[in-house]
């Protein structure tokens, strides 16, 4: 870790109030990025808190990674309070188990929404930023969920699906002009939103399995910040359109 690696930098990074959002605004942040904080939650002031007692700069802005109008207003606030973004992760997801054939229509649209729709309306509100710098990283969070067939999770599987091509296209269009795009693709991280899946009764298990790492390992918030950190850093200078894995193998 070192203080300087994005010395004089702006991050933004969504879904900054827990779990892997927050763990990458205080890598970035403690890498020496100014970090703008985005979030619906309350808890976004808290990690803004614990970025500025420890020396760092950053900004709380509530946003609505959904809404257009909001995403826009966000950025404008972290923007004019630190300046312009050079560097984005998109972290804000939500998670929902069904049954296929009995899953919602309104949890479908609602990971959709959040886990698809939120990365391509902040890369598009953030690039005009980077394009004018005349560089850019911007850093998604897909899943394993979203690189083979996963039981009991449509929307969440299609929506992180999305993210891995949606971060491919940009990775080519903007290629010449000196702005990266890349994905990071976790297994099982030990955040809140995993603590409070709720499983269909009736499930088979062993169709769960696939995606649980050997001797049931969770990772930790901080190990997929820190691959995101190094993609975002002049460190990963030729790595552009990657997708990768984090996951204790199960991908392999």
């Amino acid at each position: 870790m070192s203080t300087t690696r994005f010395e004089g930098a702006t991050a933004i990074v969504t879904g900054a109030a827990s779990g892997i959002g927050r763990a990458t605004a205080l890598r970035l942040a403690a890498d020496g990025a100014k970090v703008g904080c985005v979030d619906l939650a309350d808890a976004v002031d808290e990690t803004v808190e614990l970025i500025r007692n420890a020396g760092g700069t950053a900004v709380a802005a509530r946003v609505n990674v959904t809404d257009e109008q909001s995403v826009a207003a966000g950025v404008e606030t972290v923007t004019a309070a630190l300046g312009p973004a050079t560097i984005l992760a998109n972290v804000a997801g939500v998670l929902r188990f069904g049954i296929f054939h009995e899953s919602s229509v309104e949890d479908f649209d609602l990971q959709i929404a959040v886990n698809l729709k939120g990365p391509f309306l902040m890369s598009r509100a953030v690039i005009p930023h980077m394009l004018e710098a005349g560089k850019g990283a911007i850093a998604n969070v897909a899943s394993s969920a979203g690189m083979f067939g996963q039981a009991y999770m449509p929307g969440y599987a299609a929506s992180k699906g999305g993210v891995v091509m949606l971060t491919r296209a940009i990775a080519w269009e903007y290629h010449k002009v000196g702005i990266r795009a890349n994905a990071v693709s976790p297994g099982g991280v030990d955040t809140s939103m995993t603590g409070q899946v709720e499983f269909p009764k009736d499930i088979d298990f062993s169709l769960v399995k696939k995606t649980v790492a050997p001797n049931y390992q969770m990772m930790q918030p901080e190990e997929p910040a820190a691959l995101i950190a190094y993609l975002c850093s002049g460190e990963a200078a030729a790595i552009n359109g990657a997708v990768i894995p984090i996951d204790y193998g199960i991908t392999a």
